[in-house]
């Protein structure tokens, strides 16, 4: 798995900190660390763009970074810190030290989004969450520092930054050293502690990061009289949220002349994201807008909202807004398109007509049509490829060598539908561990973990058999192992 871990023991001095290179996030401002120690007070990690000295301390570091005190105040309160600042100052957070026995702990960083939780399986036990209205996406390395007094650290481990209600079942199967020190940490619930303002709100893929960017747009709006305001978003996003009648290649340009910038901003979020926020008086207008476009659960969720206000006698005109967020009727899995005003049907009709695609992928003699987007906001590698100015930015065509071709579609197959076939993932064979070793290296987090968790799932029952009378695994595991090896 790709996890950077440090199994030995570190203390660190009195306000000094320990950095190592390893000690890493795999894309910046996202990531997890889990950790075990032991202090008085003050557990305090801190994160930063680079790696500092053995002598830095937060207080006296210009640079953007964050720091999260587990402890503070003679092991009383949580406090977080943005560039020096107090951001965070909680108590009752049910998170504290131990001078006699390792605590396990867990932070996770996610655009700016901070949680906090305790126990062995990191993401099961959250005690604390907090939002950096203004985050800060660049941070990547780890440090471990202290306060006052000396602090252990052992068991460090740099983990993908992974929503939390996707990932424990995969962690709960991976060695985390269980020790007989006597601590069992967590809350067995699993409930929310502190301010976090509800569940955990999963990530979609990332696509709220394409959310009126300029990055691979293949659509123009333009709103307002007079010269107007360019809005970009992208094709295939829109078309499988409603009826656009774009064209099938080329850039496509939408005139909205008599539509206001914060109502095309709310219906693209909605789109983006699943949830928004507009003027009363502006509600009649996106209706609208849901209307011509036929966003259809838009559109039932406007006229909620307006017959709700009729049957009250009240004008849409208070000056207050109202809030609007999509409600999935399957179960809500943390991945895109899930959680989003989607139709998923047409999602994959594009995936497998190349409609609306901006992208030829060439692997061996296979040959597939794909959309940046949608690679983009699963994989850091492809958003990094289409973005950085590379040559892949600039082209439409995109050789892979040392690729399996039936791998590679699978892969494709779960960015467009978030799903496996059952035939892949129903035994260990080359195209499972194929298929693991191509999301790790694409950086696809969600399906590397599935993968895992089916191969891990398939030993156990092996491990089984063997225990059972049987003589070592079954041909067809070892002999797929050994194939990808």
């Amino acid at each position: 798995m790709a996890i950077n871990q440090r199994k030995i023991l570190t203390v660190v001095a009195p306000f000094e900190c320990s950095w190592n290179d390893d000690l890493r996030f795999r894309e910046g401002g996202r990531g997890c660390v889990a950790f075990d120690a032991f202090a008085q007070n003050d557990v305090t990690v801190v994160f930063r763009e680079r790696v500092g000295s053995q002598h830095y301390h937060y207080k006296r570091d210009d640079s953007p970074h964050y720091t999260v005190i587990i402890g503070s105040h003679r092991n009383r309160r949580l406090k977080i810190e943005v560039d020096g600042e107090t951001a965070v100052d909680a108590a009752g957070v049910d998170l504290c030290c131990s001078a006699s026995t390792f605590q396990s702990y867990w932070i996770c960083v996610y655009d700016g989004l901070i949680s906090v939780g305790k126990g062995r399986n990191p993401f099961q036990d959250l005690c604390f969450q907090w939002h950096h209205s203004n985050p800060n996406c660049s941070v990547q390395y780890v440090g471990l520092s202290s306060w006052d007094k000396h602090v252990g650290y052992r068991n460090v481990q740099i983990l993908p930054p992974v929503t939390l209600n996707h990932s424990v079942s995969l962690w709960e199967h991976v060695d985390h050293h269980h020790r007989n020190d006597g601590c069992e940490n967590g809350n067995s619930k699993g409930e929310l502690v502190g301010d976090t303002g509800g569940e955990f709100e999963a990530s979609w893929g990332g696509l709220e990061n394409y959310l009126e960017s300029w990055e691979l747009s293949d659509v123009i709006f333009i709103v307002g009289k007079d010269e107007g305001r360019a809005v970009p978003a992208h094709k295939v996003i829109l078309a499988a949220s409603g009826d656009f009648s774009f064209t099938s290649s080329g850039k496509d340009v939408i005139n909205l002349h008599d539509l206001s910038y914060p109502v095309l901003h709310a219906f693209l979020q909605y789109i983006y994201t699943g949830h928004t926020q507009i003027s009363e008086c502006e509600v009649n207008s996106l209706e609208a807008l849901s209307l011509q476009f036929k966003v259809t659960p838009l559109l039932k969720q406007c006229e909620e909202i307006v017959a709700h206000f009729s049957i009250d006698n009240r004008l849409l005109d208070s000056g207050k807004n109202a809030e609007i967020s999509y409600v999935s009727r399957v179960p809500c899995i943390p991945a895109f398109p899930y959680g989003l005003p989607i139709n998923t049907w047409k999602l994959e009709q594009f995936f497998l007509t190349g409609k609306y695609s901006d992208l030829e992928i060439y692997v061996g003699d296979f040959i597939v049509q794909s959309h940046k987007v949608i690679l983009g906001l699963w994989s850091a590698p492809f958003s990094k490829m289409f973005s950085n100015g590379m040559k892949e930015s600039f082209s439409s065509t995109l050789p892979l060598r040392d690729v399996n071709p039936e791998a590679f579609r699978a892969m494709l197959e779960f960015l467009y539908t978030g799903k496996l076939k059952k035939e892949i993932m129903g035994d260990i064979n080359t195209l499972l561990l194929q298929l693991l070793l191509l999301a790790d290296k694409f950086g696809v987090y969600l399906l590397h973990q599935e993968c895992c968790k089916a191969v891990l799932e398939h030993l156990k029952e092996d491990w089984s058999y063997s225990f059972d009378g049987g003589h070592g695994l079954p041909c067809s595991s070892s002999d797929s192992i050994s194939s990808v090896m």
